[in-house]
């Protein structure tokens, strides 16, 4: 069966690093959006275009799980609910899910952020102290169930299901 692995954390947390040694351990296709963003938009967070790239990478990685590809997606995924539809989409190209849940404090965050801005500006964003805390607050932690791989939460209220929810969250898929 082949195998999505899906890395969970916040900016600095060392998901990319983990997605290139699960991409070598696994053959895997690695999906990184970060890595698409500037090479096709000349800018790491241009408004809305995030959201369409992860969408077009979203139904390539189920394109490529349904013809036998293991894929590693290195989205983030901040929320439950789109961990759940990521989740919901895989189980039902007839691929298992992992996540990959990569935790770091904050003050490991921060020098880490800065290293990456001090020797790689090119390849990432201005990222403030402030930002960080906004997105720790925003971040919603995967709890046991979901690590575990156990039953999928139903969509929010007011969706009659995932791939109608994950169409709206990702205005490109599939």
């Amino acid at each position: 069966m082949t195998e999505l692995f899906l890395t969970v954390g916040l900016p600095g947390a060392g998901k990319t690093t983990r997605a290139r040694q699960l991409a070598e351990e696994r053959s895997a296709l690695r999906l990184t959006p970060d890595e698409w963003m500037i090479p096709l938009f000349g800018d790491p967070q241009p408004d809305g275009k995030r959201d369409v790239l992860e969408g077009r990478l979203l139904s390539l990685a189920l394109e490529a799980l349904r013809i036998g590809t293991n894929v590693i997606l290195d989205f983030g995924c901040w929320s439950r609910d789109e961990r759940s539809a990521i989740r919901w989409l895989v189980k039902s190209a007839g691929a298992s899910c992992h996540l990959v849940y990569v935790p770091v404090d904050h003050e490991t965050q921060r020098a880490r952020i800065a290293h990456r801005q001090s020797t790689t500006p090119d390849q990432t964003f201005l990222m403030s102290d402030a930002d960080l805390l906004h997105w720790r607050a925003l971040f919603e932690e995967p709890d046991a169930s979901e690590l575990d791989g156990h039953e999928i939460d139903g969509p929010p209220p007011g969706w009659s299901g995932w791939l109608e929810w994950a169409t709206a969250r990702w205005p490109s898929f599939p």
